[in-house]
């Protein structure tokens, strides 16, 4: 590759260097000089090319990356890895076959090739960030339960009765949608917290939240369809309604909630008790419009209730499925942030009509039960009381947490952020308020300081914003107010470039 940049030109019209050389090769690769795949200069080539010091390459580089635009191998350099539309169609089109080191050609169906071009994030609960992470870093985007205070003598007694138990029932069969004593104490529990009537038949246990929301977006929608969720929203949907090859309809959000419209679609994801990630609330007129719409447009709505068993302040919001009249409403919840971390289950509210076919769909997955030893666990750990009296000393811990973070976030970020307030959830939300130059800065500087968080994007009327998630409840009161103090630290670094 032969490398010319019209770095010169974007001195005149950026006061830094690293805006300027930023913008010079952003701008190259969305333009197409420089295309997926092509190896760019070393740090040291790059600076000596132009004059400019290896510490700016490499922050240039470490920015575009984190975007997307750049990946480095080492060992091997740093490589476009921006794909234009143009690219994008000849890979789809490569992807009609894979072949592999014996020349064996393996035919995709059209389900495959929407797979093979999707990126599908690893779960972050043990992510690490760059070659060499601080060895004091403070992880914002761990989105994990704080397990000191687990009840584990209580729960691993239950444990060690079901391995007993088990050995007297070997024989047993069970349904595809969960042990028959877990879908039971859910049913009782949804009725007492969440105000549901749901009968065990309705409800189907999963590993987690998410393999209800592919089986989900499986079963009901086609090619072509049109599926609407929130922007932002949690990415697992987004990457199922492209899985199915559906077409995703992005609804905005304007401080309370989704705002609905009269879409043409299927199917609608939503989050309504609390938006994930802003937080926001839906009204309940909001409810009842969506509620009108599926009727009108015969479709069906699915409300994932994640946050739901830890709130502060105020009542329990009433989840859209207490107002569903017609069974258009599916119902998902999970303990992925109750339980310890290696217990993956959810479960979803199923109406009766579907209640066969989603089994048969998990059947095809895994004929029997998942996890079934900690399912039947947890159905004595919540049939005893224990595990309502875990979440209320939760819901005390992380009350202190979420009170600390949203007042340091409030005196001493509110400058660069809208944060979010709200009542409830294991994070907080706050809205970008400058450009996104600026953000960039920002962001690569807090990595730089070893803290990092999860990021969101929203996209409406050719308007993007930026936003970053706060997660907390893993954290110490010590960790959290030492992660802020770094933050404010980068703002300030971000605002001394920005002046």
């Amino acid at each position: 590759m032969h490398f010319q940049l019209a770095y010169s030109n974007y001195l005149e019209r950026y006061s830094t260097k690293i805006q300027a050389l930023y913008h010079a090769i952003r701008d190259a690769i969305v333009s197409g000089l420089f295309v997926y795949g092509d190896k760019l200069p070393s740090s040291r080539e790059l600076a000596a090319m132009y004059e400019i010091s290896r510490g700016t390459v490499n922050q240039v580089y470490d920015m575009l990356a984190s975007q997307g635009y750049l990946s480095s191998i080492h060992g091997s350099g740093t490589f476009v890895a921006y794909r234009t539309e143009s690219t994008e169609e000849a890979t789809h089109e490569k992807c009609t076959e894979f072949i592999d080191s014996n020349n064996t050609e393996y035919y995709l169906s059209s389900w495959g090739k929407q797979i093979s071009t999707l990126t599908i994030p690893a779960a972050n609960y043990t992510q690490t960030f760059g070659d060499n992470p601080l060895p004091d870093h403070i992880d914002f985007s761990r989105y994990a339960p704080d397990l000191t205070k687990f009840p584990y003598d209580e729960w691993n007694n239950r444990l060690y009765a079901e391995v007993r138990a088990q050995e007297n029932d070997a024989n047993a069969s069970h349904r595809s949608l969960g042990d028959l004593s877990l879908r039971e104490a859910i049913s009782a529990y949804l009725r007492r917290m969440r105000g549901i009537v749901a009968q065990p038949e309705q409800i189907a246990v999963t590993a987690g939240s998410m393999q209800a929301i592919a089986l989900l977006t499986q079963l009901l929608a086609d090619s072509g369809d049109h599926i609407v969720a929130e922007s932002p929203c949690y990415e697992g949907i987004s990457l199922a309604i492209k899985a199915a090859g559906a077409t995703l309809i992005e609804a905005g959000l304007d401080g309370q909630g989704l705002v609905p419209k009269d879409w043409n679609a299927r199917m609608l994801f939503v989050t309504p008790s609390r938006q994930f990630p802003t937080g926001e609330v839906l009204s309940l007129e909001r409810r009842q419009t969506l509620l009108q719409w599926a009727s009108k447009q015969n479709a069906v709505i699915v409300e994932d209730d994640y946050d739901s068993e830890f709130r502060y302040r105020g009542v329990h919001v009433e989840p859209l499925k207490t107002l569903d009249k017609e069974d258009r409403v599916i119902y998902l919840g999970s303990f992925t942030k109750t339980l310890p971390l290696d217990v993956r289950l959810g479960y979803v509210v199923l109406p009766l009509a579907l209640a066969d076919v989603f089994r048969k769909a998990q059947a095809l997955y895994e004929p029997k039960p998942i996890n079934l030893l900690e399912q039947r666990a947890l159905a004595a750990f919540m049939n005893s009381g224990q595990y309502e009296r875990h979440l209320r000393r939760m819901n005390r811990l992380y009350s202190r947490k979420f009170k600390l973070l949203f007042q340091l976030l409030t005196e001493q970020l509110s400058n660069f952020f809208d944060w979010i307030e709200n009542d409830a959830g294991l994070h907080i939300f706050g809205w970008w308020k400058r450009d996104k130059q600026s953000y960039d800065l920002f962001a690569l500087a807090a990595k730089q300081l070893g803290v990092f968080f999860a990021e969101a994007k929203s996209t409406e009327a050719n308007q993007v914003r930026y936003g970053i998630i706060l997660a907390f409840a893993h954290l110490t009161e010590d960790e959290i107010t030492e992660g802020v103090r770094r933050l404010t630290q980068a703002m300030q670094h971000c605002t001394d470039l920005c002046d």
